[in-house]
């Protein structure tokens, strides 16, 4: 089972990588999972995770508080906003033309119930120490 996790840790782990180069392709919300698997199969991927400089403290401040950055719900909110505007210039179905706007819309408000990040979140994380719901 250990193996499956790891699988799933670098898939997402992989996918975060190509959000970095890929404008509108996120990277920290597949790091968030990555490192979430990655701590049931492969703890040595998931510090890596959580260490890394740019990004490390934004899966942290998911972990440790649920929260995300102003900046952050901006962005994706725009960028669903825009792909909401393609599905409706493309010839699908409006069936799933509707379906997925509304499924877009309805991610946009939960990530605005999110609380939001206003200090940088703890840097050093000991996996150690980390909760059962985690």
């Amino acid at each position: 089972m250990r193996w499956l996790w790891a699988a799933l840790a670098v898939c997402f782990f992989a996918l975060g990588v190509v959000g970095i180069a890929l404008p509108g392709l996120p990277t920290v919300i597949f790091w968030i999972v990555a490192a979430w698997a990655a701590s049931h199969g492969w703890p040595e991927l998931e510090q890596k995770v959580l260490d890394h400089p740019h990004y490390g403290p934004y899966v942290l401040a998911w972990r440790q508080h649920r929260s995300v950055p102003r900046r952050a719900k901006w962005l994706a909110t725009i960028t669903m906003a825009i792909s909401i505007a393609v599905f409706f210039n493309l010839s699908w179905p409006i069936g799933v033309q509707c379906g997925l706007s509304v499924l877009l819309i309805a991610v946009a408000v939960w990530l605005w119930m999110r609380p939001e990040t206003v200090a940088a979140p703890h840097r050093y994380f000991n996996r150690d120490e980390r909760t059962d719901d985690e």
